[in-house]
């Protein structure tokens, strides 16, 4: 490996780690923010930096700080019987999982160095000649052939954090928040698993950034497969244990579930690794289900607008912008599905822990099973059509592609109107209870009152 190389793998590690650390920290924000909006509060806006008369509170945001180095000054208490190994590693564990996971998640497509001001053609292959100053660099940390595999692999660790969390604290609660996090854990990946297989049938590989190749020339898994992204979605959602699958750290019934003993950073690490896992799964969402870092129309020859066979529109880009509008394209997809989990979360109830199991095993699981074969019959049926059914399928393909193109820029804009557009306030003077007694007819009145 050459210094280049070593740098540049330097470069993708410090732009993924950085990309998440930074996310996670502002998500326990948009938590605050999102909440308070739903539920119609004020929100975060106490932590304030005064210079002299001015006031600086910038939306809220010093409260992520002021936790952050909150961590850092907190005391850090082990319990006096605790397991110190396990005690300390848990918290270490349940971050390095995370973290690991980035290692294979393509932000971008394949960059040439020695070709960035050029027009790339579409079906033009880049590859690395050190002595002719070409560099092929793929915008992954580890271009790995197991792909979503090692995904898998390492997403594993995290029930062993939480497990090992559990059982070293010396605390009943903290024990039965472990065991429950590993149940549920273990419960959901298999949906997890099972809803990809579908996809990867599709794909025809477990490569993530083949999967994004794919729906770049053909339509995003989300139209391709919808009931496996709805499963995946599902299931993501469970591993992260938020609500409504939070039972592993259920308030009302475990005080704080399995990391209830921990304080200082180790309990800031348990904290941050939630919200990572929030990042990570939508980082997963996007590659798989959203299309990764291809855009509507966009290819590495530049903009190309057709409709089955018929050329519409055609412009040529420069390589290096059609990389970097498809990394940027990459990062705002998984900031819109972090908001989307962040919005599940203060939208839906807890289940209660029977009926959080029933749903994985009872009806996610039955029902990943139904879309393998499903796809199955479908792709066989497919492969043995004529050609003027595969012509309707890459017409239907063009089609989804119009579809992103005109919704997405109006649903961002309708949510940027709508977040900074005042919200009309009234007062009301009586309750539920009044309005329901006044519907009725109205309550019978005391003889003191006439």
């Amino acid at each position: 490996m050459t210094g280049k190389e070593v740098l540049f793998t330097v470069l993708k590690v410090a732009i993924m780690i950085g990309f998440t650390l930074n996310l996670g920290g502002l998500l326990t924000w948009a938590d605050r923010r999102q909440s308070s909006m739903i539920q119609d509060r004020i929100g975060p806006n106490r932590a304030v930096i005064k210079i002299g008369k001015f006031e600086l509170r910038v939306w809220g945001l010093l409260h992520t700080a002021a936790d952050g180095v909150k961590f850092f000054f907190k005391e850090d208490f082990m319990p006096p019987r605790a397991d110190r190994v396990l005690f300390s590693i848990a918290p270490m564990l349940a971050v390095a999982s995370v973290l690991a996971m980035l290692a294979v998640v393509p932000f971008g497509d394949t960059l040439c160095i020695a070709q960035w001001k050029d027009v790339v053609p579409r079906s033009g292959v880049c590859s690395s000649d050190p002595a002719s100053g070409a560099y092929a660099i793929e915008l992954m940390i580890a271009p790995l052939a197991a792909g979503i595999l090692y995904v898998f692999a390492v997403a594993g660790q995290g029930i062993i954090a939480a497990a090992m969390a559990g059982a070293s604290s010396d605390n009943k609660f903290s024990l039965m928040g472990g065991l429950r996090a590993a149940s549920q854990m273990v419960s959901y990946e298999v949906t997890l698993g099972l809803s990809l297989i579908a996809a990867m049938m599709l794909y025809g590989t477990v490569r993530l950034d083949v999967m994004v190749q794919w729906q770049a020339e053909h339509a995003w898994g989300i139209f391709a497969q919808p009931i496996a992204f709805v499963l995946f979605f599902a299931a993501s959602v469970a591993e992260s244990k938020r609500i409504p699958f939070d039972l592993p750290e259920a308030e009302s019934e475990l005080v704080s579930g399995y990391f209830t003993e921990y304080s200082g950073m180790k309990f800031g690490m348990f904290y941050l690794a939630e919200y990572m896992e929030v990042v990570t799964s939508s980082l997963l969402i996007v590659t798989i289900f959203l299309g990764g870092w291809a855009l509507p129309f966009i290819h590495r020859d530049g903009v190309t607008v057709a409709l089955g066979d018929h050329l519409l529109f055609h412009k040529d880009l420069p390589h290096a912008l059609v990389i970097g509008l498809g990394v940027l394209g990459f990062f705002g997809k998984v900031v819109v599905t972090c908001l989307l989990q962040t919005f599940v979360r203060w939208s839906l109830p807890r289940f209660r822990y029977d009926q959080l199991m029933r749903l994985g095993w009872r009806i996610l699981l039955p029902a990943s099973l139904a879309n393998i074969f499903v796809t199955g019959v479908v792709w066989l049926a497919l492969e043995n059509a004529g050609e003027g059914v595969a012509g309707s399928v890459k017409i239907a393909a063009d089609v989804t592609q119009f579809v992103v193109a005109l919704t997405v820029p109006l649903v961002v804009l309708r949510l940027i109107v709508g977040y900074f557009t005042p919200t009309s306030r009234g007062t009301w003077l009586v309750g539920s209870s009044a309005t329901m007694a006044a519907g009725q007819g109205g309550t019978k009145a005391s003889p003191m009152q006439a």
